[in-house]
């Protein structure tokens, strides 16, 4: 059986929310802050609705890319990300037009629609060197 890898910044973040939830006797304490993160590890639902493109999310299985890594959509059309990788990952624009937020294995993004054209390249916020770049043309 294999057992899934968990990334350094995940288990940090992991490991302080089950430090702060372990609570000794009766006495209030103040609330534990939680760290802020972009993007928010809340994972993403699995989607059911249809996209007109799906990017796969290769990561480790094939070398931390997206497949395609270059796609292109017109105006008005709704891409989605499937995590086909053992990781958590995310598709967030370089310039904010969009995050998926965090997907799970297995998992496949809400279809987001492209509403603007222009070339956007985005990037996995878990593994920054993990990119791709969606054109939207008219």
């Amino acid at each position: 059986m294999r057992v899934p890898r968990i990334h350094p910044r995940h288990a940090a973040v992991l490991l302080l929310v089950l430090l702060s939830s372990c609570g000794g006797g009766g006495s209030p304490s103040a609330p534990a802050t939680t760290p802020t993160a972009n993007p928010t590890p809340t994972p993403t639902p699995p989607s059911t609705a249809t996209a007109d493109l799906v990017i796969t999310v290769v990561g480790n299985i094939g070398g931390m890319s997206f497949s395609p890594a270059a796609a292109t959509v017109k105006v008005g059309q709704t891409v989605a990300w499937r995590n086909s990788d053992t990781d958590i990952h995310t598709a967030t624009e370089d310039g904010g037009r969009f995050n998926t937020g965090t997907i799970v294995r297995g998992a496949t993004s809400a279809p987001i629609a492209m509403t603007v054209a222009g070339s956007m390249p985005y990037h996995c916020a878990f593994h920054p060197g993990m990119v791709g770049t969606l054109t939207v043309t008219q």
